[in-house]
């Protein structure tokens, strides 16, 4: 069915049930019996994928340890032009105003550490999602969501599914062109009656996952529970949000490799990469795409509820996208139990709900030794009361 006439079909069909009394009901998640409620609002998001250049460590420096880089003493780095060179070209999702792609918007302190991931798309359960997408990229890309419910035409992936028309426009997006996905949040995109009171999801390009997610197109999805959103859909028994990636970038697997390359090597001949440490040099473990504390700081008060919602990149060379993040000075609760610690997968990802106590500056990072070593950390922030 084409993206306008599903709209539709929603728009009536919600209308309808709120308007037909209490006696009516609709079944949750869960399978249980619940009233009917009215329509949601259409959330709409206009997002381009732009190439930009992306510095790990915008500092220079190993900020956990607070010390200056010094890659040049690696043989790691040899045929580089500048060995401590964290800069590399990328693909990132980036938020505008509205549908001319202007005139970037400009992301709040509060989501400053979101860092190389998407824009956070929000909604609440029977709301509408709608993402105007331009890609201002020199590859084809789309904008693929997990968890909420879409027709063909606003899938954002490329396989043959025996569709047509304009129920393929939306699986690849050339460069310059722009496409419009609708997603609609039904009660199996929120949270079950027995979690709290949002669910988590990712968006990603599907025209080839490993090269696109590798480039940097990735972003957080937040869904609230129906009648528990405030009205920017953040959900209403939370003082804080936080979004961490455990993330491994591969550069080699990037649409940019050929460009990094010759900007980092000068002639390509010049890289080794039949030396295992020589390619390894290229793997960036961060956390939002900063190694070693780069990004801005994540800040609480101490007492307030917080809310982590965690995951991991999807590399699948020698699964180095297995992570064990891990919380210093506090602990949270996940599937109810409480613990300081948390196993990710590939594209899997966790709500962690904390209720800070111990005020300082504390240590976030993954537990596999050699992520931590090479620089899966960074630092939050617990204020007093």
């Amino acid at each position: 069915m084409p993206r306008n006439e599903l709209l539709v079909v929603f728009l009536l069909l919600s209308s309808t049930i709120s308007h037909v009394g209490e006696a009516t009901s609709s079944i949750s998640a869960a399978g249980q019996p619940q009233k009917a409620m009215p329509i949601g609002r259409i959330r709409t998001y206009y997002i381009a994928a732009d190439e930009v250049d992306w510095d790990y460590a915008p500092s220079g420096k190993d900020l956990i340890h607070g010390e200056k880089y010094h890659f040049q003493d690696d043989p790691a780095s040899k045929g580089t032009i500048g060995p401590n060179a964290t800069v590399y070209r990328k693909a990132l999702f980036r938020e505008y105003t509205n549908a001319d792609f202007k005139t970037l918007k400009l992301r709040s302190e509060a989501w400053a550490h979101l860092g190389i991931l998407g824009p956070l798309i929000r909604a609440e359960v029977g709301d509408t999602i709608e993402v105007v997408f331009k890609n201002n990229a020199s590859h084809d890309f789309s904008v693929h969501p997990h968890g909420v419910f879409y027709a063909k035409s606003s899938e954002g992936a490329s396989y043959q599914d025996e569709t047509s028309g304009n129920d393929k426009a939306d699986d690849n997006v050339a460069p310059g062109v722009t496409h419009t996905y609708t997603w609609l949040v039904p009660e199996r995109a929120g949270p079950t009656e027995h979690e709290g009171s949002s669910a988590f999801w990712l968006y990603h390009s599907h025209v080839n996952e490993s090269k696109d997610i590798n480039s940097g197109l990735i972003g957080p999805i937040i869904i609230t529970r129906r009648g528990m959103a405030r009205d920017d859909g953040s959900p209403k028994d939370t003082d804080r949000e936080f979004v961490a990636q455990f993330g491994l970038y591969d550069e080699h697997l990037s649409w940019y490799w050929d460009t990094n390359l010759k900007r980092l090597y000068g002639d390509p001949k010049n890289y080794e990469g039949t030396n295992i440490r020589i390619h390894d040099f290229h793997h960036f473990y961060t956390i939002n795409g900063y190694i070693d504390g780069n990004g801005p700081m994540m800040t609480m008060h101490k007492g307030e509820r917080v809310r982590w919602y965690v995951f991991a990149n999807p590399n699948d060379e020698e699964t180095w996208d297995i992570h064990t993040g891990h919380w210093h000075g506090q602990t949270a609760v996940i599937d109810h139990m409480r613990t300081d610690m948390i196993m990710l997968t590939p594209m899997m990802s966790a709500i962690a709900d904390m209720v800070p106590d111990n005020p300082g500056l504390w240590l976030l990072h993954c537990h596999m030794p050699g992520h931590f070593s090479a620089g899966m950390r960074t630092r939050f922030q617990v204020l007093p009361q």
